[in-house]
């Protein structure tokens, strides 16, 4: 009876989906649950790892909304509150996302605001000096006191050094100017760079808007970047913000794979019910105070598995990070049957989890509809089926047998070494 019920709720799930589309040349995708609001999400690949200049993705997030040759970004402001919606930039390293959240119908005008900003945004000087620059030194002064971020960014230079290794940040004097980013988005901002990710909205529709919203987008091909290339290393970052830190990972390069998103899961120390203490080996061994949170970063052609430990103490750290690269090699050393499928059940979990929410949605679609791949919940939770004790064991390896990222940030003349924690 539970197998069925299962059933149905998966199949519920894939007839939301609607397969992806082109319209003008922009790639089109669109769920439809008939929700009383909806969200629009123009998608565009100007992550940090395409950009020429250090810091030009993060100024490109903060210009959005800004001056377009349609509204002045008041009147942005102004008619987005008369509608009720909440518009965002996100940027990530492979992806720029400009969000519309608004009341179902709305979708015509929310579309021209986003589309208004890639298609005829106006850069201007006042605008970058006044509103953009201190957004951009905002950004990064909250990522320079926030040790966890400071490590995975370091992690991702270590680990991939071009590319994937491009921070999210500006640096602290950043070499460009408001022409620099206008140029960068006159790159980025063409058609075959484009996807348009609606919720809520009919595909239909949503294919006939984009239509006339970016048909003067050009049509030019987007900027490349080279294949990702994992290299490894170590590095420590003395910090004086926040709780001691370490971070312990392993990079892979290709598609992710179900294999290393089950690592993770089986990893994580969190427990299955609130304010409870996990039943892992790993759990069990964190000493009080500590924590260890298991990432798993998927990109297009890379991953970076690993485990983050935090501790009010350099001595935390080192014990939490001992038991961190035990668990690490347990796996690579085979686990049981019972533990794998725990594993792969927590692992589906998070996938469909993530779906359930919208920027969830955005991300698991966004990462395969650039490359025509199909992106419904069941052939996303239908890979972690072939995972086996064999597969899991060989994918588990593979990494702990390669070079580690391992990256400390605080106090780094008592921070554990890679070689004091077994690695």
């Amino acid at each position: 009876m539970l197998a069925a019920r299962r059933v149905r709720n998966v199949q519920r799930v894939v007839r939301s989906f609607a397969t992806a589309v082109e319209s003008s040349g922009v790639k089109v995708a669109a769920v439809d649950n008939n929700g009383p609001t909806s969200s629009l999400t123009v998608l565009v690949k100007a992550g940090s790892r395409y950009e020429p200049k250090a810091g030009l993705a993060n100024a490109l997030k903060n210009y959005a909304f800004k001056s377009t040759a349609k509204r002045t970004a008041l009147g942005t402001v102004r008619e987005s509150d008369l509608y009720g919606g909440v518009l965002s930039s996100t940027l990530g390293r492979e992806h720029l996302a400009l969000t519309a959240e608004f009341l179902r119908g709305d979708e015509a005008f929310f579309l021209d605001v986003l589309s208004s900003f890639v298609t005829s945004a106006k850069f201007t000087r006042h605008e970058f000096q006044e509103y953009v620059a201190p957004l951009i030194e905002g950004d990064a002064a909250a990522a320079a006191s926030n040790p966890a971020v400071l490590a995975l960014e370091l992690a991702h230079r270590i680990a991939f050094r071009q590319g994937l290794g491009s921070s999210l940040y500006a640096p602290s004097h950043p070499s460009f100017g408001y022409t620099d980013v206008q140029s960068y988005a006159s790159s980025v901002f063409t058609k075959d760079n484009i996807a348009v990710i609606g919720t809520n909205i009919d595909q239909a529709k949503i294919a006939e808007l984009v239509n006339k919203a970016f048909a003067s987008a050009p049509s030019a091909a987007g900027p490349t970047t080279s294949a990702s290339t994992y290299f490894g290393g170590e590095n420590r970052l003395e910090s004086s913000s926040g709780l001691q830190t370490a971070f312990i990972g392993f990079g892979t390069t290709g598609a992710p794979s179900a294999e290393a998103a089950t690592l993770a899961a089986y990893l994580s120390p969190s427990p299955s019910i609130k304010w409870s203490k996990g039943t892992s080996e790993l759990a069990n061994a964190i000493p009080e105070g500590a924590s260890v949170q298991s990432v798993y970063l998927p990109y297009s052609d890379a991953s970076l598995v690993g485990l983050l430990v935090q501790a009010p103490t350099a001595e935390g750290v080192k014990q939490a990070g001992q038991a961190a690269v035990q668990a690490l090699k347990k796996a690579a050393a085979g686990v049981s049957q019972e533990e794998l499928a725990s594993a792969v059940a927590k692992a589906k979990f998070a996938a469909a989890s993530a779906a359930d929410a919208r920027s969830g949605l955005v991300a698991s679609i966004g990462s395969k509809i650039f490359s025509g791949s199909e992106f419904s919940v069941a052939s996303t939770l239908s890979t972690f089926d072939a995972v086996n004790a064999s597969a899991f064991s060989k994918a588990a390896s593979s990494l702990v047998s390669s070079k580690p990222t391992y990256v400390a940030v605080g106090e780094v003349g008592s921070l554990p070494y890679a070689d004091e924690l077994g690695l």
